[in-house]
């Protein structure tokens, strides 16, 4: 768990600076294991493979026997964010080895299903996962234009067929986005209670205006602006869920997303991509979760991308939502300052300098939050 607690916003790239800088000859090495695998002689794509292999976590001895499920969506567009983001989980785990995570995958991604399980299997040697093929046809003619091309992809509907795809005796799945890391261990999130009906969890955003979300179609129509009733329906963001998979099938709520993208194609009622028909379904009837868990926003808006804080309060997630990547902006050289808190979870192996480096960047970020007690 990390606590990040800012009396002023505009002091945030000084005190992150000063600490990193302070604070990275305290972290031991002796969990460092990044190495390049072989190719076996194999000609491969450098953006595919070029990836370090990850250090190897293993459980504690206090660790017992049960299974976390993680389900993650993978592509070749946002391999490194996945990738980092599975390297952030394992890091912070108090039982890494109990993990198991669930890729889906699109059918028809340029990095076929089975070259991105060899990857992973590559850069993650004793990770426990399965790859599931998403068919993008069974969801593509339901979309519809949205803000930000990025997100009229197909994959990023996948989490509506979750019940479908994944296997039928799995009963409790978080659900992460591909832009996150964990700097606390997800057993917590795992812990979470879905109380009586709630079917997922999340952080809910009651500041914000719920009303921005959908359009004057939607509002100024006398039976659609009843869709929520005497609820009281608050923004969450479907970067991060915990979902009750029974529940979810049971109540067929694939079905009940599917009827407003449907009524979407013909009205035009939203405009941001696959987040309003998760509102339309759930909002004001969801299990509120602490907003540690989703510190989002932190790749700007939907069009620009600019810069962004912290909220103030304790962080357990880090989410690069918005249309700023990370991993695009190091590459640019113009990071955000919070940049510098994925990087370390980064397995990208650009160049020998990114290579050499890795190490003082682990080093770096592990002993910030190490030391995050300390932050007031």
């Amino acid at each position: 768990m990390v606590d990040f607690r800012f009396c002023h916003r505009s002091l945030i790239d000084s005190v992150v600076v000063v600490l990193l800088f302070n604070l990275f000859l305290s972290f031991p090495f002796t969990c460092l294991g990044i190495r390049s695998f072989p190719t076996n002689g194999e000609i491969i794509s450098d953006d595919l493979y070029g990836y370090m292999e990850a250090p190897e976590y293993r459980n504690g001895e206090d660790c017992r026997p049960y299974t976390i499920h993680v389900a993650m969506t993978l592509d070749s567009e946002y391999l490194r964010g996945s990738v980092a983001a599975v390297h952030s989980v394992l890091r912070h785990a108090s039982c890494p080895e109990n993990v198991f995570f669930h890729f889906i995958a699109a059918e028809f991604d340029p990095a076929s299903p089975r070259v991105l399980t060899r990857l992973v299997r590559n850069t993650f040697p004793s990770l426990n996962f399965k790859v599931y093929i998403f068919r993008e046809d069974s969801v593509i003619n339901l979309i519809s234009s949205s803000i930000r091309v990025a997100l009229e992809n197909p994959l990023n509907y996948a989490r509506n067929y979750l019940g479908d795809i994944l296997d039928p005796n799995l009963n409790r799945v978080i659900y992460l986005d591909t832009d996150v890391v964990l700097v606390d261990d997800i057993q917590k999130l795992w812990n979470i209670t879905l109380r009586s009906n709630r079917v997922i969890g999340a952080p809910e955003y009651c500041h914000a205006n719920f009303t921005n979300y959908f359009t004057d179609n939607f509002w100024s129509d006398p039976v659609l602006s009843r869709t929520f009733g005497s609820k009281k329906p608050c923004y969450f963001n479907t970067g991060v869920m915990v979902m009750d998979m029974r529940k979810w099938r049971k109540g067929n709520y694939r079905r009940k997303i599917k009827n407003w993208m449907e009524i979407q194609r013909k009205r035009r009622i939203y405009e941001l991509g696959s987040l309003p028909p998760f509102l339309l379904v759930f909002a004001g009837n969801i299990e509120p979760i602490d907003h540690r868990w989703n510190q989002h926003g932190l790749g700007g808006d939907n069009v620009k991308g600019s810069c962004r804080s912290l909220h103030s309060g304790p962080v357990s997630l880090l989410h690069w939502s918005g249309k700023g990547k990370p991993w695009v902006r190091h590459d640019e050289k113009r990071p955000c300052p919070l940049d510098h808190l994925w990087k370390p979870y980064d397995l990208y192996k650009h160049n020998d300098e990114h290579h050499q480096s890795q190490s003082l960047d682990f080093s770096i970020s592990s002993s910030f939050l190490g030391y995050s007690n300390y932050l007031i």
